[in-house]
């Protein structure tokens, strides 16, 4: 008989993975949602292109990924890095100076939703996004 370990992992009692806490934890994580203007897929997905191989290249860059509606209107942006010093190195070293013209002139942000702990420097360089901060309290990151 198959258990839930079986359904959700496909490996029985595997404990090859380790966990932490994430209450406490220095990663800093986040879902930003975009709205695509009509027309600006194609230019927006070149740029994607071109801002993964970049961030690609940062050390504190753990997850860097998009997602498409059905409609090709809203892309979600899942974001983790190791810490705050990681999110400004992103921002204020790659992705500000480099493609936040471009970003911003084919797409218009709806939401940032932030996890984890940013520090006040986090917190400053996201200011623009009106973020919506949410604080761990009971979980575990693998």
């Amino acid at each position: 008989m198959r258990d839930a370990t079986d359904f959700a992992f496909g490996v029985r009692g595997s404990t090859a993975m380790t966990t932490k806490p994430v209450a406490g934890s220095s990663e800093v994580q986040w879902v930003l949602t975009v709205t695509v203007a009509p027309g600006n897929l194609d230019k927006f997905k070149q740029l994607v292109a071109r801002l993964v191989e970049a961030t690609k290249q940062e050390a504190g860059a753990l997850q860097y990924e998009y997602s498409v509606s059905p409609d090709s209107r809203t892309v979600d942006i899942v974001e983790r890095y190791v810490d705050s010093n990681a999110v400004v190195h992103h921002v204020a070293d790659n992705f500000g100076p480099r493609f936040s013209k471009e970003f911003l002139e084919l797409v218009q942000p709806t939401r940032l939703v932030v996890y984890g702990a940013p520090s006040g420097k986090v917190k400053e360089v996201l200011a623009a996004l009106n973020p919506v901060y949410m604080t761990p309290f009971d979980g575990f990151s693998r």
